[in-house]
């Protein structure tokens, strides 16, 4: 299903055409141990974006987070260099900073990248956002992703994450899998769309 061209603005993708900005999957989770695009990612598009609608976890305070698999690889171990910058405000309005956060970062590492730390599972508590992932297909060039991520945390804080960083083969990425860093994705919704 093609975008119009205003949801193309609102989505950053401004200047391309109605018919080039596709949606090509929506996956909804219901206590999943993990949401997995295991199709579609092809050359087809030189970007795609992954919307998250509500993440909610089974845990509390577990991370959500994403890796990828080169072609006919399943072990989504990826090496990646990342770096994670946070805002936070907190509902007491008594604490507020902004920081470079070392502690979710890889530097050439085959780990889970974080997207969103310590996202609560009270009832109002959830993640949402999007990560742009560029020509996961190119078998010449590393594959760069940005992410923001609007986090609800378990201790009550609104959390303003960007995320960025590369993934370093230059085999394509076909498989990207999100999942928490402990226990399930209790409900949300993830959207992949192709930008050409």
């Amino acid at each position: 299903m093609p975008l119009g061209a205003f949801k193309a603005a609102l989505m950053g993708t401004a200047g391309v055409s109605t018919g080039d900005v596709v949606l090509l999957s929506s996956q909804t989770a219901s206590s999943s141990a993990s949401i997995d695009f295991t199709s579609g990612i092809t050359s087809t598009y030189g970007e795609y974006i992954f919307k998250f609608y509500n993440i909610h976890p089974a845990t509390d305070n577990a991370d959500f987070t994403f890796q990828a698999n080169a072609t006919d690889s399943t072990s989504y171990d990826e090496t990646m260099t990342t770096t994670f910058v946070r805002a936070d405000h907190n509902e007491a309005d008594d604490q507020a900073y902004l920081q470079y956060y070392v502690q979710a970062d890889q530097a050439q590492g085959t780990a889970y990248q974080t997207l969103a730390l310590d996202p609560g599972n009270d009832n109002d508590q959830s993640v949402s956002g999007e990560l742009h992932l560029f020509n996961p297909a190119s078998t010449t060039y590393v594959k760069h992703f940005i992410a923001r991520i609007n986090t609800y945390q378990g201790s009550d804080f609104i959390r303003d994450a960007h995320v960025a960083g590369y993934i370093n083969t230059t085999t394509a990425i076909d498989d990207v899998q999100f999942k928490m860093a402990s226990g399930n994705i209790d409900a949300g919704t993830i959207k992949m769309w192709g930008v050409k």
